[in-house]
This record gives C-alpha cells, structure tokens and sequence, in this order.
C-alpha cells in the first residue's frame, strides 16, 4: 500500500462568535444607547452543528449503466445546481436498479459520501440505495444504504475510514413512489477527515538513536507541539545508518488512520522512503503502509484503513535529498480513526440573532444547508454595523488549504449581503496573517470558488469590505468551505519561482490589456461574466490595480459593442483600440485618462477571431477573422487611428495565412501571429506553417516567406518576438487543428531580416510539455515564460490542462519547468508582463453555468525566479533614481538613467495585450548602454520604428545577477 500525501476535512463545528480586532482590520465604532463606543455581539450560549468540506474533484471521471443524452454523468461533478445526470428514458426506459461510479483517479481515506438531488422539481429523486467503495473498480465493499427523502435537500452519508479509488452508488428504487424507472442526481461529493490528531500526554516513545547533547533534539521534541524544535538521530561522533526508528506506545489500544510528519526545520534528515507498522504487544510486528515522502518542507501523511492499535512504528528508509544518514523530525502524530471530526471553530464579527424571522448565526455558512445563511446584525439595532465584515474558521491543525468556496444567499430574489470586494488570508497562528486572494465577485447567486496555491494555514479568514450591489451595510454568506488539497504535485526546483495571490474578478478576463500611464490591467469577457454568444452590445469589463490589489467593474453599454473575441492593438498614443468580435463589424476604444471606451469606426469586414497590430507609423493592420460575420475572404484591413478610417488593402488577401483546419474557413483564419516591422510592413509568423510578408502602404503587397522548418500548423500556439534589435521571434506548441487534435511541443527561432525577405528558422528541438491555448510572456532579461494550455486541443476543458509554466532561455535554447499553477489556464485564458517584472495570468472557460469550475473568475501573479535569491529570499532589485528625459522619449535619443548602484544591461518591453493566446503588442528591445561615471549611465533607444514600435513601453536596468528594476514607464515616439 502507499502512503497518502494529504488530508481534506469534513468536520463537527463548535462554535463561537464575537466582535474582535485584528492585526488588518479595523471595525466600526457605535454604541446602540449613544452613537458612541463600541458594540459587542456575545453569544452566552455557543452553539454545535456538523459541517462538511469534500474532497477537491479535479481531474475526476464519472461512469453510469445509462444516461439520457443532455444529461451525462458527467454533470455530477461540474459543481453547479443547474445540470443532473439522469438514467435514459427515451427512446428506451433503462429499468432500475441504477448506478454511477466516481473514479477519485488515486486512492484516498475517505469516510463520508454527499449526494445533492435535481435541484428544480422532485424528479427523478432517488429512494432505497447502496454506497459502495473500491480500491481496484472490480471488488466493491458496501459502506451505507438507506432511504434517501423525497425532496432537494443534500443527503450526507457517514461512515469509518476506508481506502478508495472508486465510490459506486446505486439507486434501488425511486423516492416519489409512483413507479418511476428513471433517476436523478445533481452533484456528488466524496468526504475525508481532517481527523482530529489523538493525544500525546500518555505516549511513551522510542527510537533507534538521539542526538545524545542534553536537552537537544530529543525524541520527546517531536511530540511537544512546537514546530522548531525537532528529534534527530544521533550526529555527534558516531552516525548510526539506515534503517531508523521512531516507535509509539500509546498507553492502550486506540483507533489510528493515519500518520502526520512534519519535518525539521532545514532540509537535512528529512525522511524519505519510509514505512508504518502495527503491534498488540511491542514485540511482534505487521506492516501496515509504505511510501516515499517528498523532499520539501511540507508537512506530509500516510492514511490507511482504521485500525485499533496501541503500538505504532515510523521506519525511516532513506533521507529524501539523499543528504547523508540522518533523519529528524519536528513533529509526528497519530491520526484519530474513530468516526469523531475534528472541532472546527468560527470567529464572526456580528450575527444575526436576535430577530424572530431571521436565524443569521455564523455556524449556518458551515452546515451544508443551502437554504440557511449566516447574516450580520441588522435587526433591532438602529445602525447596523457597516463594512469590514469578517468570517474566520480555526480548523484546529494545520492543512494545505488550496482555496475557498463562498455561496451567497439562496433566497429567491433577494441578493443583500452579496459580498463584493473582499480580502482572503491564512494564518499558522492566528496572529500573522498571509493574503492569498482578493478582487471582487460578482453579484450573482452562484458559487464562487477561490483557488491558489497550497499553503499550511489552521486559519482561514475571509473580510468582506463592499456588498457587491451596494444595497445595504451587512454581510451574508449561505455557504463557506475551505477547500484542502486532497492531492500532491511533484516538487518543483526551488530555484523555479514562486506564485502570488489570486485575485478575483466578477467576470471571467477572456481579453486583457495593460493600460498606458497607470500601469493596471483592463479585463473583459462577452456580455455576460461568464458566457458569450448573445451579440446584445455589452460588455463586462472590470479594473485591477496592481498596487492597491483593487479590483474595479464596469459594464460598458454606450458603445454598443459585445468585444468577446476581438483583435487588440495599442496605439502610439496609449488608446486601446479594439475591434470586431460578436458584434463584428464594431470598433471601440479604450481611453486611459477617463477610464471610458468610446465607438470608432466600424470596420469594413466584419469580423472576429481576427489579430491585429500596431505598425511602424502609428496605424493598425487588421486580417482573418472567420468566426464572425460572413466567412471568408477576411482580407487585410488598414486602420488610421488619427483620421478614425478604416480601408481594404486588396493586395493583403487572408488566403496565404489560412491552416488546413478540419473545420475549414470558420478556424483557418483565426488568430494570426503577426509582427510590425519596418516601412509599415508586417510579418506573418504562423499559425500556419507558411510564413509571409504584408506591405500595408497603398493596395498593399503579399510576398511568400517560405515555411516554418518542419513544424506544422500551429494553432493557438504562441509566437513572442524577445529580441525585435535582432529579429528574434520564438515559437512554441499549437496544434494542427483548433480541436480534437494532438498538440506539439515543437520550438523554432525565426530570425527576421530586411521586410520581404526570407527568414532563417532554426528548430531548437522541444519544450517538456506538448500545449496548445497556452500564453507566453517575454521577460525584461529576454527569456520567455510559456504558461497554461492543454495537451490536447479541446475547448472548455480542464482535463487536459499543463499546470507546469516553462521558461526559454535563449542564451541556452533550453526549456526550464517553473513552480506549477494551482489554477488551470486554458482556452480563454490571458498573460501579460506587469511593470513590476511580474506576470499576470487569468481567465479560462466563459462557457456558462453548464461547465462550472471551468469557468475561472480569477488571475494569479507570478514572480520569475530573477526576483529571488539562491536561497528565495527576496533579491534586492536595482532602482531607477532619475531619467532625463523622464517619460517623453524621442526614436534614436539618448536617455541619462541614474541608478541606485551598478546595473549591466537595460532593456525595453512594450506594454501588452491579449486575448486567445495571441498578443500582438508585447515585444522586447535589449539597448546599448554605456556608463557615464559613478551609477549615471546613458542608454541609447534605437531610432528604427519598426524595431521601436512607438507607443508605451517598460524601460527595465537589470545587475550582474539577473533581477531587473521595477519598470520604469516611457512614452517613445
């Protein structure tokens, strides 16, 4: 058996709420008798309820003995209340009994199954069952039956802990009692622990040797609940080899699941391979699991199938980073086997309930009762307390918490105390508190789910500081659940950079763009958060503000432009410039110093999935564009920014740029990799494995620029141009079809040359990962970040998904794997480069409330591993003390930098767009630079617009180490 690297908790709740302070928030002032002083909210009597939290579902599968076609199995796990599986009944009636199998994909300790019935009408409900679980699909144990009720509420079935890969349940009969065949069910949810630990006061504990200095890193320093002190085996004079053991007596016989390991607190003796056994009588022993822990500070767990035991022993086999033969540890556990959960607690700053109509206590947010709601006070009272308004769950131990899952209020029609604006933070103690999302959400009834990274938090605290239609002064939440990572990813390096917080968006950011002279970040999806294809002349978009963290929405109406699928450029003079998609024949244009978009002109061809850039002199060239308005014949387009014309360039067709997509014009002209270059002209990189050259001045010209080597088409590959002085452009991944096709991982350097002649494509061999509908960002230091994407081409899909960003060097021509995303980036997903050296990431899905966790309402920040140490601290950075100029930046002038100590290169990033793993925008110029005494240096920009494309660009100082400057932001024309 393996050992298991997690725990996810369902938990019994004691609860307890009051008014506090804390280290981030400050509460309002009021005293109900005065206006004056501060008011308590003191529940004299806590209150206990049972709340439940499941198994994270990623990357699970569902099977059925039938299904009717609309309503596949499938829907069981898309985390909405809309969609059910259903049995066939037409054309055929498939007779009960029925059933559904969840494959988990690995084996995990489970010990609950929850069940959510169709929620829009008693049909279908399922009566007598059976729930069964499996290690291998084929030999099947029952653990619970029953008769589940006739209505929508969630049925919970608990039971001791067991292994599992498979959990199959079966409907025996119909809860409607009519006769019915036919079955239904919404949503299935697995549960496991987090168990209680069980007391250590009686343990009498031994091991095979100890550092023998008094009262230092003794065994006992492993069961003391202090995280820095630590056993280790003995390391003065004599080092004892492997095998090494830690054996626990428990005073008497016990229920045991599991093994909790946390490590010492460097890397060395961390434990690597190991394994447990079980003793009656300390003498004789029995295997009980075994495994490899991972070579990281995580803590670490080995479940197994409840067993009463009173011995236990940890061997260890090896040191993970085969260090030497000593091994530590800072902290080791038995995991409570019995049915009890653990005791989770709930810190609020007010409740609700006082009033006689309304029951608003903290503990209904955890009792998986959608039709109860936590509400802060607001009756009997004559101000209510207004925003910040705070939820805070201590889950009593420590777990990797990936994230969080917040239901607003089910009542019909009523939406107060929908929480917008909000801050979320974990904590080891309750005292330091770490941010790991914030944004806004959007005011609807459906679930949002926040993911990030995992991090070892026992605290989890969520401050609400808006109500998201700006209706009344409370907070209300019907459902709040820490989501537990329930499975483990490979380490990466940790010389592989590290992710930041998530923020959250009230839409899905399908197109981004980072706006000129502010440095934040315009997102926008279709003319629903999440959902495209109505055409009705809206669009959500929203603001987010790199330095406060804010996230800001707005829907834009005046323009009468649904901008889901566009082509986006930058003007030289900061605008934004969008145009086509659902309304395809419509232009807008965002502008930065009123933050509103206004109508332009429409194009001539109407169009969508179309790419566009932004050339030599300041104009647009716009081509493709198939998958709006008439298809076909999407030829060149020329826009002039200046006198707001858009004219045909007849010379400039879309036939030369067409892929041999199966499905034909509709995808075979979409989202061209086109690069500006000089005398207006235009190179075409790709999808298509044919290259070409646009001249965009008169009628326009076409010349033939060969093939791209080998490499096939490429669809919703990436092309990035990370050194445009020297006309470098690499290329990565797509597939030869925009679905159902294999993806490669094929890379090529294209060298470019004078406008109309033949490139030199040099093939670099391949990346670790075959993507497509993936993003890529070139940096300040010329390497390029790949991120995101699927392994094969399919839309609106996780399943596939490549969590592992990859960074290109170009100095090697090498592929290095960064630290994963905890949040899958696919189709509809962004990336651009911050002003900060980050990389802003987001979106995925826009497929409605039919595909659920699909849908990505969030962006997560990157930090290149340029910005740490060796040992990931915090690189210093160089700082730009003074320009002259300062903003203003003539083609082919100089500029004096001064800096806060000795820098070696300098580079220049234009500002970014995108949308559909095209960006059009983004390219890097490295400038020659000499220095002028002291830390002044002189940096030359070069005076070739189409290496320079004029507009905003970053102006980076970069040291001897690699770590770039903040970006200074420059207006080059």
């Amino acid at each position: 058996m393996l050992g298991l690297s997690f725990v996810t908790p369902f938990v019994l709740l004691t609860y307890l709420a009051h008014q506090t302070t804390s280290s981030t928030l400050r509460l309002p002032s009021r005293d109900i008798r005065t206006g004056t002083g501060p008011e308590q909210y003191l529940p004299s009597n806590p209150v206990a309820g049972t709340a439940f939290i499941q198994l994270d579902r990623a990357g699970w599968t569902v099977t059925a003995n039938s299904f009717q076609p609309g309503c596949e199995p499938r829907n069981v796990l898309d985390g909405t209340g809309g969609t059910w599986w259903e049995s066939e009944f037409s054309p055929t009636m498939v007779p009960l009994p029925h059933n559904i199998v969840i494959d988990m994909k690995n084996s995990h300790v489970i010990n609950g199954f929850r069940m959510l019935p169709r929620q829009d009408g008693p049909s279908g409900n399922i009566g007598q069952h059976r729930i069964e679980t499996s290690l291998d699909g084929d030999s099947w144990t029952e653990v619970g039956s029953g008769t589940y009720a006739n209505n929508q509420a969630r049925e919970t079935t608990l039971f001791p802990s067991r292994r599992a890969q498979y959990v199959r349940l079966t409907a025996l009969s119909t809860a409607e009692g009519r006769g019915y065949q036919y079955v239904t069910i919404g949503e299935i949810h697995v549960l496991s622990g987090p168990k209680p630990t069980l007391p250590r006061e009686n343990w009498k504990v031994t091991v095979d040797s100890e550092n023998p200095l008094p009262n230092q890193h003794r065994a006992v320093e492993a069961t003391d609940a202090v995280s820095t002190t630590y056993w280790s085996t003995q390391f003065d004079g004599s080092t004892p080899g492997f095998p090494h053991t830690f054996t626990i007596d428990q005073g008497s016989a016990k229920a045991v699941s599991g093994l909790t390991y946390l490590g010492p607190p460097t890397s060395m003796g961390r434990i690597g391979q190991y394994t447990i056994q079980k003793s009656t009588d300390g003498s004789t022993w029995t295997p009980v699991v075994s495994g490899t822990w991972a070579d990281d500070a995580n803590p670490k767990s080995a479940g197994f199938d409840a067993i009463t035991v009173q011995h236990i022993r940890l061997t260890a086999l090896s040191e993970a980073g085969n260090r030497g033969n000593i091994v530590a540890a800072a902290e080791i556990n038995l995991v409570d086997g019995s049915r009890e959960a653990a005791a989770f607690t709930v810190t609020v700053d007010s409740e609700e309930t006082t009033s006689a109509t309304e029951d608003g206590h903290a503990i209904n947010a955890l009792d998986g009762n959608l039709a109860t709601f936590w509400i802060t006070k607001r009756n009997d009272i004559a101000v209510p307390p207004g925003y910040p308004h705070f939820f805070r769950i201590d889950m009593q131990a420590s777990y990797a918490v990936r994230g969080l899952t917040y239901l607003p209020r089910q009542t019909p029609g009523n939406k107060e105390g929908n929480i917008g604006q909000h801050v979320i933070e974990t904590s080891l103690d309750g005292n330091t508190w770490t941010p790991v999302a914030r944004g806004t959400w959007e005011d609807g009834t459906q679930t949002k789910v926040v993911n990030w990274r995992g991090v070892q938090a026992r605290y989890l605290r969520l401050t609400a500081l808006t109500e998201a239609g700006n209706r009344a002064p409370w907070a209300c939440a019907a459902e709040l659940q820490p989501i537990i990572q329930s499975s483990s990813m490979s380490p990466a390096p940790e010389s592989a950079g590290q992710w930041g917080e998530t923020i959250n968006f009230p839409l899905v950011p399908v197109a981004a763009a980072l706006i000129p002279s502010t440095s934040e970040v315009v997102v926008w999806s279709a003319w629903n958060a999440d959902f495209f294809g109505d055409g009705n002349g809206r669009t959500v978009t929203a603001t987010y503000n790199p330095s406060s963290g804010i996230v800001t929405q707005s829907i834009v109406t005046n323009t009468g432009h649904d901008m889901f699928c566009p082509g986006i450029s930058l003007t030289k003079s900061g605008l934004i410039v969008v145009s086509g998609g659902t309304n395809a024949e419509k232009t807008s244009i965002y502008h930065p110093d009123t933050r509103s978009w206004s109508s332009a002109a429409n194009m001539i061809l109407p169009r969508g999935y179309n790419s566009q850039v932004t050339l030599s002199n300041g104009g647009i060239f716009n081509i493709g564009g198939s998958w709006s308005g008439a298809r076909g014949g999407k030829n060149g387009e020329y826009y002039d920014p200046v006198a707001n014309t858009w004219s045909l360039r007849p010379g400039c067709p879309v036939a030369p740029i067409l892929t041999d997509d199966a499905e034909g014009i509709f995808r075979s002209d979409n989202h061209a990799w086109l690069f500006a270059r000089q005398n207006n002209s235009v190179f075409h990189a790709g999808p298509s494995k044919n290259m070409n050259w646009f001249t965009t001045d008169g009628q326009g010209t076409t010349t033939p620029a060969g093939t791209r080597g080998n490499d096939n088409h490429a669809m919703n590959g990436n092309a990035v141009m990370y050194d445009a002085l020297a006309g470098k452009i690499l290329t990565i991944g797509g597939s030869a079809n925009y679905v159902n096709s294999y993806t490669t991982a094929n890379a090529h350097i294209i060298t470019l040359g004078a406008p109309n002649t033949k490139p030199t494509v040099t093939a670099i061999g391949s990346a670790h990962y075959a993507r497509t509908l993936h993003n890529s960002v070139v940096l300040p230091d010329g390497k390029v970040l790949i991120l995101g994407g699927v392994n094969y081409a399919k839309l609106f899909t996780d399943d596939t998904s490549i969590l592992y960003p990859e960074l290109f060097d170009p100095s090697t021509n090498s592929f290095t794997v960064m630290a994963p995303m905890s949040i899958p980036r696919t189709y509809h997903s962004v990336a651009m480069l911050l002003a900060d050296g980050t990389v802003f990431t987001g979106g995925g899905g826009l497929c409605g409330l039919g595909c659920g966790p699909i849908n990505h309402y969030d962006a997560q920040i990157f930090r290149p591993p340029y910005l740490f140490n060796g040992d990931q601290t915090p690189a210093t950075r160089p700082k730009i003390l003074s320009m002259n100029p300062a903003k203003e930046i003539k083609l082919g002038s100089g500029i004096t930098v001064t800096m806060d100590g000795p820098v070696n290169r300098f580079s220049l990033v234009r500002f970014g767009s995108a949308t559909h793993s095209v960006n059009t925008d983004q390219r890097r110029v490295p400038l020659a630079s000499m220095t002028g005494g002291g830390n002044v240096y002189q940096v030359l920009v070069p005076k070739d617009a189409g290496v320079v494309i004029p507009g905003w660009w970053m102006l980076f100082a970069i040291n001897t180490q690699g770590t770039p400057s903040v970006g200074a932001i420059v207006h080059i024309q």
